[in-house]
């Protein structure tokens, strides 16, 4: 578990591939801190990236209220099949279907049905891939990699999604997690390997 920062009341880690982020990474957390350990936002199993635990109550209040206001800012990066666009924004209906741990795109609100939206920007091309810098405007399950999915630009790894190629998990990180602390909006970034070597 590589550690970005900590105080008596909250941790800043990397959360790694593989590691359930609301049990597993809680019950490494409290192994290390010996305290309580609050998720507040979550990653998928097969994602890496930048993540923030409380580690008492108020803080965990503190930074859900954050989260429920929009002031937590989760900026992504990923590899994606095909040549995107330099920048633009996607909008979409997400339905969930949870016996199947699958979304989809659909055309209108209905139940289990959220909007979703984020804002992209193509970094580099190459070999037919290309490199994207993600801000999350909302955070739905899987709302990156379906969106992307949805319009032919499935994630390089994400064989759930459409990717039909070696790699064993998503290329998708988590690069940056801007938030307000004690008064004080902190920014934590840390890039994958597979961004620095595209």
């Amino acid at each position: 578990m590589e550690i970005l920062y900590q105080d008596k009341d909250i941790i800043v880690i990397i959360k790694p591939v593989g590691i359930d982020s609301e049990k597993q990474m809680v019950d490494m957390i409290k192994e290390y801190t010996t305290t309580n350990v609050y998720p507040i936002h979550r990653l998928d199993k097969n994602v890496s990236g930048v993540m923030v635990y409380a580690l008492n109550k108020k803080s965990a209040a503190d930074l859900s209220k954050c989260v429920q206001n929009k002031e937590m800012i989760k900026e992504y990066i990923a590899i994606v099949h095909g040549t995107t666009s330099l920048n633009g924004s996607l909008k979409d209906y997400l339905y969930k279907d949870s016996s199947k741990n699958k979304v989809y795109v659909v055309k209108k609100l209905r139940k289990n049905v959220k909007e979703a939206s984020l804002t992209f920007e193509t970094l580099k091309y190459h070999n037919n891939r290309s490199l994207v810098k993600i801000k999350l405007e909302t955070g739905r399950t899987h709302q990156i990699r379906v969106q992307f999915a949805s319009r032919g630009y499935p994630i390089v790894g994400d064989h759930k999604y459409g990717s039909k190629d070696e790699q064993t998990n998503p290329m998708l990180y988590c690069y940056q997690l801007t938030f307000k602390h004690h008064d004080q909006v902190m920014t934590f970034t840390n890039y994958p390997p597979f961004s620095q070597h595209f």
